[in-house]
Formats: structure tokens, C-alpha cells, sequence
């Protein structure tokens, strides 16, 4: 082809696919699926805005941690409660199911047994059947599955079909070893009654440090990603070890599997398992979105902020001392405004004696309850008593991986007013629990026409 006919080739083929084109030549973008915000579930939309964090009247305690300044935080949504026993419920019943759907996938395997079979070949992984895999699921069963050190990573799961949990019920006695493995020993059980080992429920994620990749531009990207194991089951004997010559074996007992204590908020877990339930939240959410064709995935959960827990329990009132306002933790008819120690240590002046549940008292302004008192609340931030000095005035967060020293906020059941003062700060060690903390989740809002304060009409 010589080369004037190639170039009329080339000007036919550039006029047809601009004829077929709805931009008509012009530089219009890509246009993508129009995006609708969706309110997460149990949550509420605070509005992103500037306010003044820390003390702004004597800090009568002395500790010069919390210097006043003006900062602004972007929007974000918040639980607007605590997280309760029933929704950590959730996350530990879906650790402990996959763990065990897993073992029963791999002693399938081991012994041959696929879906036809019955008993625990009903279990199997569902890539036992490559007939029905679609041509993108055949390649990476076919390239990607089992690298690894257990030579599962990659294959899925079944989850379509229910576990058995009655003993009178066991489909084989493959079944039954597994489930087996699953509880206590039988020399450690009492009054006939078998427990799980918690110690085996544990949750595998990873995740990505996004400042350690951007501080060191050098580093390569499997190198920033992190990966983590943690037990999940809470530490119920809280209870007992943060009271001495403390009769509180009924909490320990019972408060966090008992339904009565289901809308209660739950309470020992670290700040390392509020961080895994976080990235649980996020799987399930998109496992279900993925689900639904078409749907976008969601933005993480995660812990908020110290500059966004303080923001938002506030509620929109600036210099206020209590999420209601304050100076007082009692209402105008003599009826106290949360759940704390008042009344130098009467505990049951403010009609409870331990938590409550986690939808009491009234809410603050954003609608968000229990933003002082009832139980302190992990969030993402190392305490630093002069961070105030050094912060960025915008999004301002400090969470040094080196610090185990982390903030809780808001105060408890336990604890005296100070406390309860939304500029107050405390910390707790990272790996420790406590059975008067307790935490909620936040999730970024996308987009930034959302402020508070803005000049908008």
C-alpha cells in the first residue's frame, strides 16, 4: 500500500468513528453512572464545617492537653449510637461461620468429597464444579488459586448452604470432627455444657498504609500493604478484672451473648478489634453490592477522628461544654443529661447503675446519642498531650503507629463529669480492654457541598 492510500485510510477510519460519536468531537469527559449518595444504615450525615476544638473555658483540671484552635473537618457520616452487643454479635458469628465453612471446605477436599456426595461434600468449595464457572472465575481458579501458605488462599467458600449447629443434626461424622475442633475440650467444660474456643475466632484482612507510601515514594506497593490477624471475641472478663472486691460475675456472665443486653453498647474490645470490625463492616457491605448489579462500592468504615469525634459531639453548638450545651449535666426539671459517676460515686442517681442502652437519654443536635457518657470511645488518634501545637488546621489527625497510647473520648458510666466534656481527653493502651469502652464507626461523605457553615442561602 503505498503511502497516499494509507493516509486516506486513515482520515475514512477517523471520520466514521467521529460520526459515531455521541460527543461530537468535544472534549465532554467520561461520563460514568450519575452518582446518588446513599445514607448508611443506623447512621447520620454531619456536615462538614470550621469550629473551635479543645477547652474554651478553664481547664480546671490541669492537664493542658486540649489548647483552644479554630479547624475545619470535612463531612463524614457517624453511628448514631455505639456499637451494641448485637452488631458485634454479628460480626463475631460471621468470623466464627467462615472459619468454620472454611474447615469443612478443606477436610472435603482432603477426603474427596464434592456436593453430590451429601454430608460434608456439601461443604465443599464451590470451585469442586468448574463446570458452571464463568470464563474470568476458570482463569483465576486457574492461575491464581492456592498461592499461599495453606494452599486455599483464593477458593471459595460455600455459603449457600446453612451450618448445622444441633449435635442430634451432624450430617457425618466428618462434620462432627470438625465442629469438634471448634469448642473447648471436654476436660475444660462444666455443668455439661460445651462453649466455643474463642481464642479461634479470628479475622484476617489487610490493608494498605497510605501515609507510609506516600512519606517513602521509594517503596514498593506490596510492601505497604499490611497485613493483620486478630482474635475478635470480647475480653468479658472486663468484668471482673477492673473491679477488685467487685462482685460483677453476672456481667461477665452474661452481658455481652444474653439478648437482654442486646442494645447495649459493647464493651471490651480494643481499639485493635474496633479497627478490625471496621474493615469487617466494609467487606460485608461490598460483598453485598457486588451482589446487586450495578451498584458502586462503598467508602470504608472506620474509627473517626479526634477532631471529627469532638465535631460531632458537639452537635453544631460552638464553646458548648456538654453535647447539650451545658455548664450543667442535669435538665431544667433536675434529671441528669447522661449516664455517669455523679454524685460522688452514687452511682444510680442517674437511674442506671452500669450502661444502658445504647439509643438513651436524648440526642445531641446531629441526632447522635450517648456522646457523653454511658461508655468512653476509641477513636483513630495516639495521644499526644501537645498534638494540639503541631495538627493541621484542616482534617487534623494524629495516629502514630509507634504510639500505643490511644484516645478515648467522651467519658462513661464510670467515670466523673470532666470526663463527659466533649474537649476532655483520655487514652488507653491499644491492646487493652476495658469494660467502660466501647466505640462507633464513621464513613467519609462523598463530595464537599455539604458544610455547616457555609455562605450558601
Amino acid at each position: 500500500m503505498d503511502m497516499k492510500k494509507f493516509i486516506l485510510l486513515i482520515a475514512v477510519i477517523t471520520m466514521l468513528s467521529s460520526c459515531g460519536s455521541k460527543d461530537r468531537g468535544e472534549l465532554v469527559g467520561v461520563q460514568g453512572k450519575k452518582w446518588h449518595p446513599e445514607k448508611p444504615y443506623g447512621m447520620q450525615l454531619i456536615p462538614g464545617g470550621a469550629f473551635i476544638m479543645g477547652k474554651a473555658d478553664d481547664d480546671l483540671a490541669g492537664v493542658h492537653d486540649a489548647p483552644a484552635k479554630t479547624v475545619t473537618v470535612r463531612a463524614f457520616y457517624m453511628d448514631e449510637t455505639e456499637i451494641t452487643n448485637s452488631e458485634y454479635r454479628q460480626f463475631v458469628h460471621w468470623v466464627r461461620d467462615s472459619i468454620v465453612r472454611m474447615k469443612l471446605a478443606i477436610l472435603a477436599d482432603e477426603v474427596g468429597k464434592i456436593p453430590d456426595d451429601g454430608g460434608i461434600g456439601e461443604y465443599a468449595f464451590k470451585d469442586a464444579d468448574t463446570a458452571n464457572m464463568s470464563v474470568y472465575e476458570k482463569y483465576m481458579f486457574e492461575n491464581y488459586t492456592g498461592l499461599g501458605p495453606t494452599g486455599y488462599e483464593g477458593r471459595k467458600i460455600n455459603h449457600d448452604v446453612d451450618l448445622v449447629f444441633d449435635t442430634a443434626e451432624y450430617p457425618d461424622e466428618y462434620y462432627t470432627e470438625v465442629m469438634d475442633t471448634m469448642y473447648l475440650p471436654l476436660e475444660e467444660s462444666y455443668n455439661g455444657q460445651r462453649t466455643w474456643d474463642v481464642k479461634k475466632f479470628k479475622f484476617q484482612y489487610n490493608y494498605m498504609d497510605i501515609r507510609e507510601a506516600a512519606r517513602n515514594r521509594g517503596i514498593k506497593r506490596k510492601d505497604a500493604i499490611v497485613k493483620e490477624e486478630i482474635e475478635i471475641y470480647p475480653d468479658t472478663t472486663v468484668w471482673i478484672r477492673d473491679f477488685a472486691y467487685s462482685y460483677n460475675e453476672p456481667m461477665h456472665n452474661d452481658y455481652f451473648w444474653h439478648d437482654a443486653y442486646s442494645a447495649y453498647p459493647v464493651v471490651g474490645v480494643t481499639w485493635k478489634q474496633a479497627k478490625a470490625f471496621c474493615e469487617w463492616r466494609t467487606i460485608n457491605k461490598n460483598s453485598y453490592q457486588k451482589s446487586k448489579k450495578g451498584s458502586s462500592p462503598v467508602n470504608r468504615f472506620r474509627l473517626p477522628n479526634e477532631a471529627e469525634w469532638e465535631y460531632a459531639a458537639r452537635g453544631g453548638l460552638q464553646a458548648a461544654t456538654y453535647p447539650w450545651g451545658g455548664p450543667y449535666t442535669k435538665s431544667d426539671r433536675g434529671c441528669f443529661m447522661a449516664n455517669f459517676k455523679p454524685v460522688r460515686g452514687d452511682y444510680a442517681a442517674d437511674q442506671a447503675l452500669y450502661t444502658v442502652e445504647a439509643k438513651s437519654y436524648d440526642p445531641n443536635d446531629y441526632n447522635l446519642y450517648n456522646m457523653a457518657g454511658n461508655v468512653s470511645e476509641w477513636v483513630n488518634a495516639s495521644y499526644d498531650p501537645s498534638s494540639y501545637a503541631y495538627t493541621s488546621t484542616i482534617n487534623p489527625s494524629v495516629n502514630d503507629s509507634e504510639n500505643k497510647r490511644k484516645i478515648v473520648r467522651g467519658g462513661s458510666w464510670k467515670d466523673v463529669a470532666y470526663f463527659l466534656q466533649v474537649s476532655s481527653r483520655d487514652y488507653e493502651y491499644a491492646d487493652s480492654a476495658r469494660s467502660y469502652i466501647g466505640f462507633r464507626t464513621v464513613q467519609d461523605y462523598m463530595g464537599t457541598q455539604v458544610t455547616k457553615n457555609s455562605n450558601k442561602k
